[in-house]
């Protein structure tokens, strides 16, 4: 059920950003100047989704960090594929910010299981004498 409410929230933020981006550069802005200036309305709405619906987690400071650097981990990846795809192999922005989403997908679950699903680790066993 986690993942099947994962992918709703990922994929409405995942058209949420391609939209963004598509809007910006078609409006006259750089792939890379657009996508800085999507990544943080979006960030802030994953992030209550997720915390509310995906994972049913009250937000927290500590969360919301964890979160923030998972997401600004793949946010090079994002920028390389965009640059590779729409500078490089010219093809449309249209076509370029859906592929580059789905290549990250994966990426995207395990960190965001990694920032509201923390588990402390079973303590060490303790040897008798």
């Amino acid at each position: 059920m986690r993942l099947t409410r994962f992918i709703i929230v990922g994929g409405f933020c995942a058209l949420l950003n391609s939209v963004a981006v598509i809007v910006l550069v078609r409006n006259g802005m750089e792939s890379v100047t657009a996508s800085l200036v999507a990544f943080g309305p979006v960030l802030l709405i994953g992030y209550a989704c997720h915390a509310l619906f995906t994972f049913g987690t009250e937000p927290s400071r500590q969360s919301f960090t964890r979160y923030t650097v998972a997401v600004a981990a793949n946010f090079p990846i994002w920028i390389a594929a965009l640059y590779l795809l729409c500078d490089v192999l010219k093809i449309s922005i249209a076509v370029a910010a859906p592929v580059t989403t789905v290549v990250i997908f994966l990426w995207n679950y395990g960190s965001a299981h990694w920032a509201f699903v923390r588990r402390a680790r079973p303590a060490a066993p303790v040897s008798g004498d």
